[in-house]
Formats: structure tokens, sequence, C-alpha cells
């Protein structure tokens, strides 16, 4: 993997990517917690519970209002994993991907142990977070994936037969990497989901779902940065189901009021390409983040996964300031959120001055230590 080349940003600049950082971020996780207490009911059953209108606000999941899941988990570890590998550059060592795995054995450890251990306290600020010591539903294929220390590469991935969107709900991170030319992003983004979802389905949908955040970080249009992700799945091997599921969103734009039944259209968001799918149509029809995110867990599928996608989708491309002030208060997480947000955005803009082989900033590397 080729080293990007880097960026001069003005103080204008480096504003508007940390608003879009934590809107990708944050976004994600208020969706993520919108669906997550009816991520197993159908339309008509969340209907019965809470009226016609379905879900129109949090509902109480393991006990409590704005309740995330293994997404945002994730989601948390893919950054950290993406800051460690721009610091440990400065060693002479660059491959991203190993990186981010080591993350992911990170967020593993929250899966088994009961809590932080002071023991590791010199392996970052992330893993000694307590609430993340939590098990939220994660995907099978996480922890199977995530259950030893070999990792999977494209040649040899784990699971080959995971098919549904537990690499792609953690994947809007490589995305916010607007330095790289969208390719990479992409190519990133496949070999980390093939780290615990094999399936070509599966890890494609991780890159494209990349590839269009990436379009958004950088200020494009959501319609153009999803036909960029179908040019750029085009040469690979096993895209068709994925490239059909991008065309069906764009498709279903034009035809008719949005609504469940459109969605119902485009699948029940089981699979990968699926969720991918209900997320950008629904990022598409709605300009407005909250009718969006309603749109996008009001289904019969997995409303935490689309709401998860769609979140990042719309925080990408209107920034922090259009979330929703209410839900963004509830969030569970959210000061970690915020924390790791401009941890990433200062790392983008600025890592020269906090870290080279010359320059050494103990606070930073105690943060994010190169090993």
């Amino acid at each position: 993997m080729s080293t990007p080349s880097g960026a001069i940003w003005g103080r204008a600049e480096q504003q508007d990517f940390r608003s879009r950082v934590r809107g990708c971020l944050l976004g994600g996780a208020i969706g993520d917690a919108l669906g997550a207490g009816v991520a197993t009911l159908t339309l008509e059953e969340m209907r019965a519970a809470h009226g016609m209108d379905a879900v129109v606000d949090f509902v109480p999941f393991m006990g409590r209002r704005g309740t995330v899941t293994a997404a945002t988990q994730l989601t948390l570890f893919s950054v950290d994993g993406l800051i460690r590998a721009q610091v440990r550059r400065d060693t002479g060592a660059w491959h991203p991907p190993t990186d981010v795995h080591r993350a992911y054995l990170r967020w593993a450890a929250t899966q088994r142990d009961w809590g932080p251990d002071e023991r590791r306290k010199d392996n970052g600020w992330l893993g000694l977070e307590e609430w993340l010591y939590a098990r939220r539903d994660p995907a099978a294929a996480c922890l199977t994936g995530l259950g030893d220390d070999t990792m999977g590469t494209l040649d040899a991935p784990k699971n080959p037969t995971a098919s549904d969107a537990g690499a792609v709900v953690r994947s809007a991170p490589f995305g916010l990497l607007v330095g790289w030319e969208p390719q990479l992003v992409c190519q990133l983004a496949v070999e980390c989901a093939a780290q615990t979802h094999g399936h070509p389905a599966a890890y494609l949908s991780a890159g494209a779902f990349a590839v269009i955040v990436h379009g958004l970080a950088r200020g494009e249009s959501l319609d153009p940065a999803v036909q960029r992700a179908l040019a750029l799945l085009a040469p690979r091997p096993g895209h068709q189901p994925v490239t059909d599921a991008l065309q069906q969103a764009l498709g279903a734009v034009r035809q008719g009021i949005p609504g469940p039944a459109r969605i119902a259209t485009l699948g029940e968001g089981s699979t990968a390409q699926e969720a991918l799918a209900v997320a950008v149509y629904c990022a598409l029809v709605c300009e407005d983040v909250r009718h969006g995110l309603r749109l996008s867990v009001n289904h019969d599928g997995p409303s935490g996964v689309t709401g998860t996608l769609c979140g990042a989708l719309l925080g990408a491309l209107h920034g922090e300031t259009a979330l929703p002030p209410a839900w963004l208060a509830e969030v569970e997480g959210r000061p970690t959120l915020l924390e790791l947000s401009d941890d990433f955005a200062m790392e983008m803009t600025q890592g020269p001055a906090l870290h080279s082989p010359a320059i050494n900033s103990s606070a930073w590397l105690a943060r994010y230590p190169r090993g």
C-alpha cells in the first residue's frame, strides 16, 4: 500500500474537516442508538408498540435510551487504529491494515474482559474507557474473526461466507482519510473488512461505503460520491451484488414518495449490500438529518445497522451542526466520540507537528503508542 500524499490545511479547511469528522462519527452513533431498540422488530411490530409513525425518538435498549451497539464500539476502534497507523509511520513501518487489526483485537478484549486492565495503561487511552466493556449485539463474524491473533487478508479472509453488514458499519472512518486517493481508501476498507467478513459482497460493500463517505468528507454531494464508488467497484471480482444494490438505490429515488414501502424494494438489509442500499437511499431522499434517520430505521430489517450507515453519511455530508441536538445530548459515549473525533482531525491535519522521527510529543504518544 502506497503512502498517501500530504496536504496543507488552512484554518477554514481544518474547521470544516473537524465538523465533518464529528458529524460522521456522532451521526453514525445516533443512527445506531435510534435503531438499536427495534432492530429485531418488523415495521408492523414497531407500529404496534410505538404508533403508526413507528420510531420517532430513541427507544430504550439495554435498559436506557441512547444506547449504542457494537457498530459504534468498532467504529471507535477503527479510528484509533488509523491514528496509530499515522503515528507508526515515524518508525518506517507502514501497513495500516495491521494497525487497524490490532485495534480490533483491543475491541475484542472489551468483549471478554470485565473492565479495563490497568496493566495495559501503556497501550493508549481508548481501551481504558469503562463504558466500552459491554457486549452490544456484535456480529458473530466479528467475534470469531477476532477470536485469535491471526489477521484475515483478501488472500485468506476470515469467515468467507459472512455476508452481513458487520464490517460495513465500522468502515466510515476510512472514508475520513481525505488526503488519500479514493482507490486507496477503498482498498484499505476492503482489506480491513476481510479481517472478519470474507464474503466479497461484504468487504466490497465496506469499500463502497468508505468511498462514498470519502466524497462527502471532501465536500461532494451524495450522487457523485456513489457514482465514484460504482466506478471503483467495477473491476473487482464479485462486485455485481453491490453494484446492483447501489444502482437500485439510485433508481428508487425517482420512483415516488419515500417511505417503508420504497425501502422494502431494496431488501430487508440482512446482507451488507442491502443495508448499504437502504442507507444510501434514505440519505439521498432526505436532506434533513432527523427525517433521514427516522426513515432509515422504520422498516423490517436490522434498524441499527441501516441507522448507523445513514447517520454516518448524513453527518459527513452536513457536519455536526446538522445533528439533532436532543439526540446528540443523549447518545451514549458522546464525550469519547468527541474526543476521538478531534484527535483524528488533529492527527490528519497537524500530525507532523505532534510527532515525527525527530519530534516526540510524549502526551500524544502516550495516547497513541507506536508499538
